[in-house]
């Protein structure tokens, strides 16, 4: 478990990040940080190279700090145990196509001096980081060719009571929706 000592106060994560990869995609799946914690998982977005973060609840940090460091914040909020919506869906995938884009088109100025380049993460929390979050990665596991079933297990191996029912129901009829989408066997 991660701590930070921060202003002689102990932080810690509630549930640990968790990092999912699938073929050359990367993701974290976090509890909802707050201004006080923020510090903390700034450690942790720079360990996994997180260069947005998706919030699928009501805001309960600034900004601020995250774009300081470049990183892009997302506001797509919908419902606790509930599925997102078709615009949300299009949104995720529009930034997972943008921020994974072939080698040719990465950009390499955003690389650290002295650092090889890594390749982008992208951070996706609700309130527990059970829900929401944890729904928008097993989309873009299906999308990248994984069953829904499988997603969903994929993602509970890796963080135990994640993806209610009802979000089961939804992913088990979800439909691939991008060009990129191939089965692999």
């Amino acid at each position: 478990m991660s701590t930070l000592t921060y202003l002689k106060q102990q932080i810690t994560f509630i549930h640990p990040p968790t990092y999912i990869e699938y073929n050359g995609k990367r993701f974290l799946i976090i509890d909802t940080p707050s201004n006080t914690s923020l510090p903390l998982y700034i450690e942790e977005f720079r360990r996994w190279h997180v260069t947005d973060v998706v919030r699928c609840c009501e805001a309960t940090y600034s900004r601020d700090l995250l774009k300081e460091r470049g990183i892009e914040v997302h506001d797509w909020v919908f419902l606790d145990g509930e599925a997102p919506s078709s615009r949300i869906v299009q949104d995720w995938l529009r930034l997972i196509e943008e921020r994974f884009a072939s080698p040719e088109e990465l950009d390499f100025e955003k690389q650290l001096p002295g650092d090889m380049y890594h390749m982008p993460c992208i951070a996706a929390h609700c309130v527990a980081g059970l829900g929401r979050a944890p729904v928008l990665v097993a989309i873009a596991l299906i999308e990248l060719g994984m069953s829904p079933l499988d997603s969903i297990a994929y993602i509970r191996e890796r963080r135990r009571g994640a993806i209610n029912n009802r979000q089961i129901k939804y992913l088990e009829a979800y439909r691939p929706q991008t060009k990129s989408h191939c089965s692999i066997m």
